[in-house]
């Protein structure tokens, strides 16, 4: 059985209170950081006497706007393994303080959090491994790079450089920004943040933007850390896309894997139907590094899961192969205010499986303060449903006149099914394609903005053998 320590928030050196309920004991912690804040936390340990040396540890991150409740199922299941500690960041939960997502003093935080851990008894302070989600896992890889000295990583449905992930083409994605900043209460933002909230919806004042990312970021350091590393990554994740988690993988230096699964933010979920592998992909990894550690570096590993899930994802040494799948979408349409231009292909003569970032080249005349062109790429089935298959913007608020323009989509892994139509959405919101999709929002242009659009050239990655069927 696992035995659940409630780490109570009294200062360093109070009496321990009495138990409150059978199995619970609340105690008095190291969880009171340096500026005085106090972070909550609970313990899990395994049931038994500690083996020689200490048990190995795990901390885990949730993700924003989250609480260390969210992750007592993951935190169970490590548990009968493991110590494993989770804890509410600040400005969280039960937490004091804060959010500044993941900046500086969380990242103090995190080596708070780490040495408390290693200092608690029964505990072997060189085998503790770091678990994070989205917030929680920036964390994560950002305190890595900066030398806290986890002895293993996972992180799921994370970026590892924060601006290409949220601000791709200098265009904020700005449903997906409202929508994290509001998941946190606006009196629980640190003011870093409400200072650039604003510039981040309206894709305004970018060097600060980049310079408030590139804290919070990794990758430019990943090719100086050596601690094993599995990147968990969800194959449609409209905000942290699959580059985030292959441009980390690329850089990497010690042994790593990489899964593309069934999960992610909107318009996927956490948890998805792939958790049960997941979590055994997962839990062999710390095994393998904090329990029975290994001579040598294992050669990478990439796994893929299909979509839908069919119980088992396919094993690569490498990413794998995929084809240019490229069609033009013609015609010419000038476009003012809320207007768009919908293109429609004719038929797939067989299923195509995307894999990888899709771009949009078209040539577009701007007059008028015309600020931004968002493309939404969608597949309508035999089946009459409607798939968005992938979606981009650029910002094209310093151009006037004519320019070719090229549009990155998301990164993505998404079944097109046989007989089904392309059609390509050209605007300046994707909320033009449909008023539910909030990715990218229709902020106001001035009056006199307009846009003439030609024909648009897709180049779509493709894999060579699908995986989903």
């Amino acid at each position: 059985m696992v035995l659940v320590v409630v780490l109570a928030l009294a200062a360093a050196g109070a009496a321990a209170p009495r138990p409150t309920s059978p199995g619970v004991t609340p105690q008095w912690s190291c969880l009171t950081m340096d500026d005085g804040v106090k972070l909550a936390a609970t313990l899990y340990t395994p049931a038994g006497s500690p083996p020689a040396g200490g048990w190995p540890a795990l901390v885990l991150f949730h993700g924003l706007g989250g609480k260390r409740q969210d992750l007592d199922a993951i935190a169970q299941h490590f548990a009968d393994s493991f110590v494993v500690l989770t804890f509410d960041a600040r400005g969280h939960g039960q937490s004091g303080g804060l959010t500044s997502i993941d900046g500086p003093r969380e990242i103090q935080d995190t080596r708070a959090v780490f040495n408390c851990l290693a200092a608690q008894p029964g505990v072997n302070p060189q085998k503790i491994g770091a678990w994070g989600i989205s917030l929680g896992g920036g964390a994560v890889l950002r305190s890595l790079v900066e030398g806290v000295p986890w002895a293993a990583v996972e992180t799921v449905e994370t970026w590892t450089d924060l601006y290409s992930a949220l601000a791709p083409q200098d265009l904020s994605k700005s449903g997906a920004i409202y929508q994290f900043l509001n998941s946190v209460p606006a009196d629980h933002l640190d003011p870093s943040v409400l200072a650039i909230k604003d510039d981040a919806l309206a894709s305004k004042n970018l060097d600060v933007l980049k310079q408030f990312a590139a804290q919070r970021s990794s990758r430019s350091s990943l090719s100086q850390v050596h601690t094993p590393v599995l990147l968990f990554q969800g194959r449609r994740d409209f905000a942290f896309d699959i580059s985030q988690a292959t441009a980390g993988y690329r850089r990497l230096a010690g042994p790593k894997e990489l899964y593309i699964g069934d999960f992610g933010h909107s318009p996927s979920t956490f948890p998805g139907p792939d958790l049960n592998e997941v979590l055994a992909v997962g839990g062999a990894w710390f095994k393998r590094w904090l329990i029975h550690p290994t001579p040598g570096k294992p050669p990478p590993a990439i796994l893929v899961s299909p979509d839908p899930w069919r119980g088992k994802a396919r094993v690569f040494k490498s990413l794998p192969a995929t084809r240019a799948y490229k069609h033009v979408f013609g015609g010419a349409n000038t476009l003012t205010g809320i207007g768009k231009a919908t293109r429609t292909s004719g038929k797939l003569p067989k299923p195509l499986e995307t894999f990888g970032a899709a771009r949009v080249s078209v040539t577009a005349k701007l007059a008028g303060g015309w600020s931004r062109v968002v493309a939404v790429l969608t597949a309508r089935t035999p089946k009459r449903k409607t798939i968005v298959v992938s979606e981009g913007g650029v910002n094209t608020a310093s151009l006037t006149g004519k320019h070719a323009l090229t549009i990155r989509l998301l990164d993505v892994a998404t079944l097109i099914p046989r007989g089904s139509k392309l059609t390509l959405t050209l605007a300046s919101s994707s909320t033009a394609q449909d008023p539910g999709n909030l990715l990218y929002l229709d902020l106001p242009m001035p009056p006199t903005a307009k846009v003439t659009l030609g024909p648009a050239l897709l180049r779509m990655p493709v894999l060579r053998t699908p995986i989903s069927r």
